[in-house]
């Protein structure tokens, strides 16, 4: 059996438990639950903090963590699969439960219930949080600091429309491996968008492309995608907005952005790519 190594966690001097008999390692180990500090904790393929993003864990996001050097980095595992180096920094022991995301492209924790009082970190939608309680228009964050409660959902609640949510992305710097509001990647686009309305999602493309929804017969007739519709390149996704458009992150714009789908189709084509598939998920979104 062939074992991605992006969502393996088993190297040749350290390995997780559950893959005892499937890898060789020096040694096996089982995994200790953490849970994301930071606003967004960028995650690594080498401990080094120069060294290619591959994704970002959100705040309040439970990771497993195999290993924790000297050195400052987690050798970690996150609730997606993907395993590679975190800051340590940016781990804590888990605390209470989440009972609410952010819903907005991102919101500010305050250190008071005052609007006028500088924000001590920005969090993105998608972001977990455990409230305490509420105080006015605010929601008192168990982990301390003041969220604006209209930013906030409550974490059982899905959105109905996930092309909707990735809309609000409109403009958005394009980030290799982001996938927060101050910078994502297409796929990241796509996992986060996904995930908000109750979705669980591959991180990479290669990924969705083979774990979500069914290939329509005939990817190449746009008039027959709909809204909702996943169109793969090799390396690249996208999202059908509607008959006439489609939304990505894409490094051509270096922005998330809304683009006419024939234009798209034929620029991708003209740089060499073709489209590979394009898939549908089975509860398409309602018409706007």
């Amino acid at each position: 059996m062939t074992l991605d190594p992006r969502l393996t966690p088993a190297r040749p001097d350290l390995a997780a438990s559950h893959l005892r008999g499937q890898v060789e390692a020096e040694r096996f180990v089982d995994g200790v639950p953490r849970v994301v500090v930071a606003a967004q904790a960028p995650l690594r393929r080498r401990r080094e903090p120069d060294a290619p993003l591959d994704t970002e864990a959100l705040f309040g996001e439970v990771v497993t963590v195999y290993e924790a050097d000297d050195e400052g980095w987690s050798w970690a595992q996150l609730d997606d699969g993907y395993v590679g180096y975190l800051p340590s920094e940016a781990l804590a022991a888990p605390g209470p439960a989440p009972t609410h995301r952010v819903a907005a492209l991102r919101t500010f924790v305050f250190p008071a219930a005052s609007i006028k009082t500088p924000p001590v970190t920005t969090l993105s939608l998608g972001a977990r949080v455990a409230v305490a309680r509420t105080e006015g228009v605010f929601a008192v964050l168990a982990t301390g600091g003041f969220v604006f409660s209209a930013h906030l959902a409550s974490i059982d609640t899905v959105e109905p429309d996930f092309v909707a949510v990735a809309e609000t992305f409109v403009g958005t710097p394009y980030l290799w491996g982001g996938k927060s509001s101050l910078g994502l990647d297409c796929s990241g686009l796509v996992q986060v968008a996904l995930a908000a309305a109750g979705i669980a999602a591959p991180r990479d493309s290669d990924m969705q492309e083979r774990g979500l929804g069914t290939a329509l017969p005939a990817p190449h007739d746009l008039a027959s995608w709909r809204r909702g519709d996943l169109v793969f390149w090799t390396g690249h996704v996208a999202i059908v907005r509607d008959a006439a458009t489609i939304l990505h992150a894409n490094a051509h714009h270096m922005a998330v952005a809304i683009e006419p789908a024939a234009a798209a189709v034929a620029r991708i084509a003209a740089a060499g790519g073709a489209i590979t598939s394009v898939r549908r998920l089975a509860d398409p979104p309602p018409p706007v």
